[in-house]
């Protein structure tokens, strides 16, 4: 095999095609995330003139090249997809001409740490650390001779292929496991939440409790960011195994409540928190509950039934009304069977496409090798 560096301007040229008939609308709008993946822009555009945004269609690159100092990685992938969206007027776009490059070879340049080491090198002076079109093109990247570049897309592509087929099964599992609660919530009648939860107050004063958490708008216990030295916990709230803890003010995180339900050993949460538990686990499964919670009604309701005025509250009173369908315990468990086996789904998708990230730098270790 026989490669060298060569100049990427060279093998590429932009692309700028807009979205000038409107026809393609915000439900196709994507943006680019630090893991060079395209995915559902989370912009708000209810005001925004779309018909300036740019038109991707399979087969081009966009990248967004204005703050690769700051973030020291560029936001950069490949459009596969056979149906057009679009993109921030502000993102590059660009495909690869001539016939001596494959595109997908290419991407597997990018996910390249080494890439974004130096792009963050070479970009400019300001504050965020830009990185212009004319230095973008002027990087040097190893390019070996087509066949052998098609043996390496082949290998990427087939790992690939395989993690896409995993991912669909587990998106039909999703579907199967909203479908599920959305006939119970359709078809049985909804009961008053407060009659099967108790709030709780256990102090840490003499518990010596030491895993220390906090409370994400995703739902989940996370380590807390805190500065906790010279701190005591004494006064802070203990959460059991199988209870769930929630923070009141709903004002400031983005229409979404923080609530956890903590699954594991003990932990300590601050006192401004509420703690609260299932009274009869036989009636009302907390794993059940702790489904209802995820959806994103239930972020809406907590949302519209927050009151108060510089800071708005769900308090203890407003969670006990809330209303849900409570079917009996078999079906309870076997919607949370199915969401165990999702969630498990999840964690080794995602660890799946973390090895074929981790494995473009290993097939392209020896091409480097050879370039240089």
């Amino acid at each position: 095999m026989k490669s060298k560096y060569k100049r990427l301007g060279d093998y590429i040229h932009l692309v700028d095609v807009r979205n000038r008939d409107g026809s393609i609308g915000s439900d196709r709008l994507l943006g680019i995330n630090i893991d060079k993946e395209f995915m559902p822009s989370v912009a708000n555009v209810s005001e925004t003139d779309l018909t300036k945004y740019k038109v991707i269609r399979n087969g081009i690159f966009a990248c967004n090249v204005m703050h690769v100092g700051r973030d020291e990685r560029i936001p950069i992938s490949f459009y596969t997809q056979d149906a057009p969206a679009i993109i921030s007027p502000a993102y590059i776009m660009f495909e690869v001409h001539g016939g001596e490059l494959l595109p997908e070879f290419l991407m597997m340049n990018f996910v390249r740490s080494e890439f974004d080491r130096y792009a963050g090198f070479i970009c400019d002076s300001s504050i965020r650390g830009g990185l212009e079109w004319d230095r973008f093109c002027d990087m040097q990247i190893p390019i070996p001779y087509i066949d052998e570049q098609r043996k390496y897309v082949a290998i990427y592509n087939a790992l690939v292929k395989n993690q896409q087929a995993y991912e669909k099964s587990r998106a039909d599992l999703q579907l199967i496991c909203d479908s599920f609660i959305e006939v119970l919530k359709n078809k049985l009648p909804h009961k008053r939440l407060g009659e099967y939860i108790q709030t709780i107050d256990n102090r840490n004063n003499g518990s010596n409790v030491k895993r220390l958490r906090g409370i994400s708008t995703e739902k989940m216990l996370i380590q807390s960011k805190a500065n906790m030295k010279g701190v005591s916990t004494a006064n802070y709230k203990i959460v059991g195994h199988r209870q769930f803890v929630y923070t009141p003010d709903t004002s400031r995180r983005g229409d979404k409540m923080a609530l956890a339900f903590n699954a594991e050993e003990s932990c300590i949460v601050s006192s401004i928190y509420s703690v609260f538990e299932v009274l009869e686990a036989k009636k009302l499964l907390p794993e059940y509950l702790y489904l209802w919670y995820k959806r994103a009604e239930f972020d809406r309701y907590a949302r519209f039934h927050s009151w108060g005025s510089a800071r708005e509250t769900f308090d203890w009173s407003d969670m006990c009304e809330v209303t849900l369908p409570i079917p009996d315990m078999e079906v309870q468990e076997s919607i949370v069977a199915i969401h165990h086996t999702l969630e498990t789904r999840k964690r080794l998708n995602s660890d799946l496409k973390a090895q074929i990230q981790n494995l473009c730098p290993v097939l392209m270790r020896g091409v480097v090798e050879i370039a240089t």
